[in-house]
């Protein structure tokens, strides 16, 4: 299904469960690069006795770009303003990765602008702490910024016009390498925006769920989110990456159910 927003095509699936009831609605927010049918898993456990849905950010899946690069604040303003569109007075927010950086900023910084009261909330493998730079990776953005610089000069830009391109994908990550230029600059101004103070402002119950081999968000962030968010639990998923909830459907599942108090399924 397809919804206009502000003039962007949203796309977004409805999951309702077998025998309506709840009047909590789920929202799931996707990771950076992925889109609704990642989450489809995830929508099969919460279906099961709240009305789920799943939608695609501007710019990823089925809904279309935004008009141009947009931060963490404008992607959240957006997901507020769709969520808002149901009507739903209690929902239950769960987020992996980009996701739930969304989520940090939909509850503390854009908590005016929701229309609906935040029940639960659940980051998976979420991103909002800006990681300590190594020396290393410091001397690799300084040559990388020097770099850009010669190549972005006229004599070169006219000798090697796709030198400036080639650089970025060298070192750029596989997200920035596949996004479109104005995918790319989203990318840049949302990992560079670190949400952590906003952490100890979250007042809904939250479960955190982290892979221990994650190294795109460490376990480390879970570890002190769990320690700043005021009413937060983690659980651990062993031997688990950055999709925890994919490596580790089974045990995803039992803690998902435990945590909204889901009757197990089959």
């Amino acid at each position: 299904m397809t919804v206009e927003i502000d003039g962007l095509t949203v796309n977004y699936e409805v999951h309702e469960p077998a025998a309506p009831g709840e009047e909590t609605v789920v929202f799931v927010l996707h990771g950076w690069g992925a889109n609704v049918k990642v989450y489809q898993s995830i929508a099969a456990v919460t279906s099961a006795k709240y009305r789920t849905v799943l939608f695609d950010f501007p710019g990823f899946g089925g809904s279309t770009e935004p008009p141009e690069p947009w931060d963490v604040s404008d992607f959240t303003r957006f997901a507020i303003r769709f969520i808002n569109s149901f009507g739903a007075k209690r929902v239950i927010l769960i987020g992996h990765s980009f996701g739930g950086r969304v989520i940090i900023k939909m509850t503390t910084e854009h908590r005016d602008l929701t229309q609906f009261e935040v029940e639960k909330i659940v980051l998976t493998d979420a991103a909002g702490i800006l990681p300590k730079r190594s020396f290393r990776s410091k001397c690799r953005t300084r040559f990388y910024k020097i770099a850009k610089r010669c190549v972005t000069l006229p004599p070169v830009k006219k000798l090697y016009p796709d030198a400036l391109s080639a650089l970025q994908k060298k070192f750029g990550s596989a997200d920035y390498a596949a996004a479109s230029p104005v995918m790319r600059a989203c990318l840049v101004k949302t990992v560079n925006e670190d949400l952590s103070a906003l952490l100890p402002q979250i007042k809904a119950p939250t479960l955190l769920v982290w892979g221990d081999k994650d190294t795109a968000t460490p376990l480390a962030d879970g570890q002190r989110m769990e320690r700043e968010i005021p009413d937060a639990g983690l659980v651990t998923l062993e031997g688990a990456g950055h999709f925890s909830f994919l490596d580790q459907p089974y045990v995803y599942r039992a803690v998902l159910q435990s945590f909204l108090k889901i009757g197990a399924q089959s």
